[in-house]
């Protein structure tokens, strides 16, 4: 075994329901621009492929956490997500072998620092700085999808302290799961233990210490994040 000169982190994981075992989690890999009503929301271009984009293993935060509000930023939002975990992969996957990858589903915020995405956007920067940040991926239970089925619709919702603030169905995605996953297999190898952010429906909105967001869908354990002090 190899001696490190520093402590290593700890593994990032999900839990999974119904079980004591944990899944790992190697890469977290993310798509923008995935529901037109977002779209339209965002003043973007209805005809652009979505954006490809990652966030590291250590932003993860499982369900009941409490997510710091970050440094750096003033307009702090919530995107409610389908996420898909994977459970094998390989380069070139085809569409109709893209399901076979899935171990199953959760739902996940893709948490953004939404006052510096207009800057980089225009500037062609990288978006390290306003999706990749510290605890930027709450995540939910997974629900294998040998218990769930392979989903292709189904109620995606988001409430900001009781509210309603995403609605819709999933199957109003414009890259369905199995294209994407064929999509993210050109460019990268995928693997066991890779995650995807599959997009996210219009309502966005910004968060302030305090909320308490709660995400759902049909047929997946729910999640439930707090919003805490800004982080020091």
């Amino acid at each position: 075994m190899a001696a490190y000169v520093l402590p290593t982190a700890a593994q990032a994981h999900l839990d999974v329901v119904g079980s004591d075992e944990k899944f790992p989690v190697r890469r977290v890999y993310c798509i923008g621009k995935n529901y037109v009503a977002h779209i339209r929301e965002m003043n973007a271009d209805e005809r652009d492929p979505p954006v490809i984009f990652m966030k590291p293993a250590d932003a993860v935060v499982r369900n009941g956490g409490e997510i710091p509000y970050p440094v750096f930023t003033e307009n702090f939002h919530y995107e409610c997500e389908l996420v898909v975990v994977l459970k094998s992969g390989g380069y070139n996957i085809s569409v109709a072998d893209a399901a076979r990858h899935i171990y199953g589903y959760a739902v996940g915020l893709d948490m953004t620092r939404r006052d510096h995405q207009k800057g980089v956007l225009e500037k062609g920067l990288p978006w390290e700085v306003t999706k990749a940040f510290d605890l930027s991926a709450p995540i939910g239970p997974v629900t294998r999808a040998e218990e769930c089925g392979v989903l292709t619709s189904g109620q995606l919702t988001l409430k900001v302290n009781g509210e309603v603030k995403q609605d819709a169905d999933i199957g109003l995605m414009i890259w369905k799961v199995d294209e994407i996953i064929a999509k993210l297999s050109e460019q990268h190898r995928l693997q066991p233990g890779d995650i995807i952010m599959t997009g996210t429906p219009a309502g966005v909105g910004a968060v302030v210490t305090g909320d308490v967001l709660d995400c759902t869908m049909e047929g997946l354990e729910p999640m439930q994040v707090r919003i805490g002090p800004k982080a020091v």
